[in-house]
């Protein structure tokens, strides 16, 4: 080794060293770990907001099956300075949290039905959206059957929320600006484009049927701001109530459930005496979505962006999610993307282009 290259050498143990004995210095401490929570605490989403697009972002792209790397379903969608929800998986706050999306922002939240990995979450999105300074009580939207789902999560948190009013105070943590009010509305068949469900600042939202059964009713989502389109399925099959209220929209968020896969699984948990999980692997293709037929109703529908999420199984890496999306490019080459969490469109106001990115 030559003389330079040793005394590098020598340089970087007693840089290692003095860095280990300076770092056990508490107000050295103290100094890191406020440099992190500056870094962390600082950073800000506000651009997600801006009144020159709309946006969606996934939330969760996973179903039931555990992936560690994926929250359970909910799409975000940002639109005249809020963000509404629709649906919220296991994992779905940590995402937003994590991001730095603002709490206090939150319009609504939208149930598409009430399978319980889509609306896990909801307590504590309530919470956290309350400790952040919302405005006032969580609104929350859903078919028949939201009222009962809003009253059993207000229960399970009510002592919670005793305990935070008692130690924050109630100027901080209002009881009223705690609350969820249900909003149930009933949606008839036959409605090509859908019931309008909100209409506020210029955002209109309308629910449709789609058809989960025996969960029912079950709905999807349009929202239209600006001039521009996004449309979320739910848990559905390929429907033609889907694809009436998706026509002509610039992004659909489509479920997708790759059911050889879930055939595989099936055979391997029979295989290894897991009798329950094999029979409800079995059952589950018979009211979801394969990649294919969710790419024909994008097709059918004229979508210019197609976005699977509530992957199932979910794809743990980037060869199988080559393998879930057999079969894809023969029925519909361009626009499709399959979704990971963080997965950002971008609908600028005013003109056709669609822009896909990710929240970090």
């Amino acid at each position: 080794m030559g003389r330079i290259a040793r005394l590098l050498v020598v340089a970087a143990l007693v840089a290692g060293v003095l860095g280990v004995a300076v770092a056990r210095v508490p107000s050295v401490q103290d100094a890191i770990v406020r440099r992190m929570a500056a870094r962390v605490l600082g950073k800000s989403q506000e651009a997600l907001f801006a009144e020159d697009a709309m946006r969606a972002v996934v939330c969760g792209s996973s179903s039931p099956l555990v992936d560690l790397k994926r929250a359970g379903a909910c799409v975000a969608v940002l639109a005249a300075g809020r963000f509404y929800i629709v649906d919220t998986g296991l994992g779905a706050w940590e995402n937003l949290a994590a991001w730095r999306v603002p709490g206090e922002r939150i319009g609504a939240v939208f149930y598409t039905h009430f399978h319980s990995d889509h609306i896990a979450e909801l307590g504590e999105l309530n919470l956290q959206t309350w400790a952040a300074g919302r405005p006032a009580a969580l609104r929350v939207f859903g078919p028949r059957g939201v009222e009962r789902l809003v009253a059993g999560f207000s229960e399970a948190y009510a002592l919670d929320s005793d305990y935070r009013t008692a130690h924050h105070g109630s100027e901080l943590m209002s009881p009223e600006r705690g609350r969820m009010t249900a909003r149930p509305f009933e949606v008839a068949a036959g409605e090509d484009r859908g019931t309008v469900v909100l209409e506020e600042d210029g955002l209109v939202v309308r629910a449709f049927l789609v058809d989960h059964a025996p969960i029912e009713p079950a709905v999807g989502y349009r929202f239209d701001y600006k001039g521009r389109s996004v449309v979320v399925s739910g848990d559905t099959v390929a429907a033609d109530s889907l694809v009436a209220a998706s026509r002509g929209a610039d992004v659909l968020f489509h479920e997708a459930q790759a059911n050889f896969l879930i055939a595989i699984l099936a055979e391997e948990a029979a295989a290894a005496g897991l009798k329950p999980y094999g029979k409800i692997l079995a059952d589950i293709p018979s009211y979801h979505t394969s990649p294919v037929d969710a790419a024909k109703v994008a097709n059918d529908a004229g979508v210019k962006l197609l976005v699977l999420y509530h992957l199932n199984p979910p794809p743990p890496n980037r060869i199988v999610e080559r393998i879930f999306r057999r079969g894809v490019s023969a029925v519909r080459r361009d626009g499709v993307e399959l979704s990971r969490d963080g997965f950002l469109v971008t609908l600028p106001a005013g003109s056709d282009e669609i822009d896909v990115g990710s929240v970090e």
